[in-house]
This record gives structure tokens, sequence and C-alpha cells, in this order.
């Protein structure tokens, strides 16, 4: 499963990345189609994997570099 090897091979049940669930307004809550309005973190045994609500961690800030560093 292409999921698998993007995000390791465990990935840990969690609503917010659910296929049933829809965030709410305020993205605080997510709104189960089995269970409800759930917590992002609540997870049940109907959890199916969606891996394009997974969002992505935010790039690590790049060094201060200065014109000697690329010289000979």
């Amino acid at each position: 499963m292409l999921a698998n090897k993007l995000f390791g091979n465990k990935v840990d049940p969690a609503c917010e990345y659910c296929a049933l669930g829809k965030p709410t307004a305020d993205k605080q809550m997510i709104l189960c189609s089995r269970n409800g309005v759930v917590s992002p973190f609540y997870k049940c045994r109907k959890f199916t994997y969606d891996p394009l609500k997974r969002v992505p961690r935010p790039a690590p800030p790049l060094g201060e570099f200065s014109k000697k560093d690329f010289s000979l």
C-alpha cells in the first residue's frame, strides 16, 4: 500500500485522517458519519485510512550562508 510507504508501516488510527470523518468549520472537531462529533484523536473500529487527509510536517528552516561558503 502506498500510504504505508509514505508514512511508515504503522499508522495509528485517528479520526483526523479517517475517510469517514470531515473537519468542522472551526477545524477543532471531526464530524464522523458513524459517531457524530468527535475529537480529532478519537478512534473506532470503523477507521478507514485516507492518506490525502494527512498534513505534512513543515520543512526545516534553511541555514544562513554567505558568499564565502560557496567559494573555493
